[in-house]
């Protein structure tokens, strides 16, 4: 793994939880949203926060199709679970939500599996390509 890849998992977590903190903020102030009024949908993606919220969704969505072109969804999808961590501590601050202990518990477990999955290689050797990951440099 080189550091340019670890810089993009790193932008995986940091657009996908600051992207839904700030959906669920815009979405706060909007309002509840029932299917019966789809047009109020449409009005809160111009709220600023559910705008910023899609913005940053769409740079999560570039970085992880950069990471699966170079990583197997079985090592991207756990590495990236620091997020889980992420978005609990900015939900805490910036949502003033209550994170239980059963939850932080549960973000734990699952964050604990990075330790896991990190230690093995991050893309499966395919027939023909040597050793290296798919990717990497000989």
């Amino acid at each position: 793994m080189t550091p340019r890849k670890y810089l993009v998992l790193v932008a995986i977590v940091l657009f996908a939880s600051c992207g839904d903190v700030s959906l669920s903020y815009g979405m706060k102030h909007v309002g509840a949203i029932s299917a019966a009024r789809w047009t109020d949908l449409i009005a809160a993606v111009f709220n600023p926060w559910v705008a910023l919220g899609i913005v940053l969704l769409l740079g999560f969505l570039a970085s992880y199709l950069s990471a699966l072109s170079w990583s197997d969804l079985s090592y991207v999808l756990p590495a990236t679970s620091f997020g889980y961590v992420l978005l609990a501590l900015l939900s805490i601050g910036l949502l003033h939500e209550k994170v239980t202990l059963a939850r932080w518990i549960g973000i734990l477990l699952v964050s604990s599996g990075v330790a896991i999955v990190t230690r093995g290689p991050s893309s499966t050797p395919r027939p023909g390509s040597g050793s290296c990951s798919a990717g990497d440099q000989p």
